[in-house]
């Protein structure tokens, strides 16, 4: 399979951003790294081996970009304030620099569905990308979500944080509004082991914020035998895929 990675220098970020794909042809589909990841983690950790009979079939292509705001939060300034600052940024970034650039790799096609995908912080990134973003993205597969990274974090909630978590804003957008209404046709998937790391009840508060704003979503409990781990989602990401993703 073809891969091709392309770095430029952000202003939005203040720092160069890295987007690699991977095949030629199909669905695009947007991973998220996991916590302080690169956009060649994936290649790393094998999860695009585990998804290459869907890329040799022209289904998909796949892109990652580096973990902006992870990366942020865990190797520089941790407090809520800055990380929210950066989330914006990143968001940021992926709207108006990501989504041109993925478009025009595709051909810029009137319609085109960009699913999204994440492990851990990058089920979060997958998460607020599609509740912020509805009329971009399309699916999002949330693996053993970290949907609540304050743990992470120093300090409390701010009116920056309230806007850039999906488990603050979205119960709180507008019932009238075009964004609530363009993310009730959008379709969230949550799936989630019960082994080591695991934190189920992420994935349920998740689902459960998206339930009563009536956006479809669902939860994926797998047993006590798939951990936080590269092993479980390198067996969870091609099977979503081929269900969400429609043949060449």
């Amino acid at each position: 399979m073809s891969k091709v990675s392309s770095t430029w220098y952000s202003h939005r970020a203040g720092r160069d951003v890295t987007v690699s794909r991977w095949g030629e042809v199909g669905t695009p589909v947007l991973v998220f790294p996991t916590a302080a990841g690169d956009a060649e983690e994936g290649e790393r950790f094998h999860l695009i081996d585990a998804v290459a009979p869907l890329l040799e079939a022209g289904r998909i292509k796949v892109y990652s970009v580096d973990s902006i705001a992870g990366q942020s939060w865990l190797q520089h300034d941790d407090s809520i304030e800055s990380a929210a600052r950066v989330q914006h940024q990143f968001d940021a970034v992926l709207a108006e620099e990501v989504v041109p650039a993925i478009r025009q790799d595709c051909g810029n096609p009137k319609d085109l569905d960009i699913v999204l995908a994440g492990a851990s912080i990058g089920a979060f990134e997958a998460f607020a990308a599609i509740c912020r973003h509805p009329d971009l993205f399309t699916k999002a597969i949330c693996m053993s979500g970290t949907f609540e990274p304050r743990k992470f974090l120093r300090g409390q909630p701010n009116h920056d944080w309230y806007l850039a978590s999906p488990m603050m804003f979205v119960p709180h957008l507008p019932e009238d509004g075009p964004q609530l209404a363009q993310l009730r046709q959008r379709f969230v998937l949550f799936a989630h082991g019960t082994g080591r790391w695991e934190e189920p009840a992420q994935s349920w508060n998740a689902a459960d914020v998206l339930g009563k704003r009536g956006v479809p979503n669902r939860v994926d409990e797998w047993g006590a035998d798939w951990d936080h781990d590269w092993i479980t989602w390198r067996r969870m990401l091609p099977q979503y895929l081929e269900e969400f993703v429609p043949d060449a």
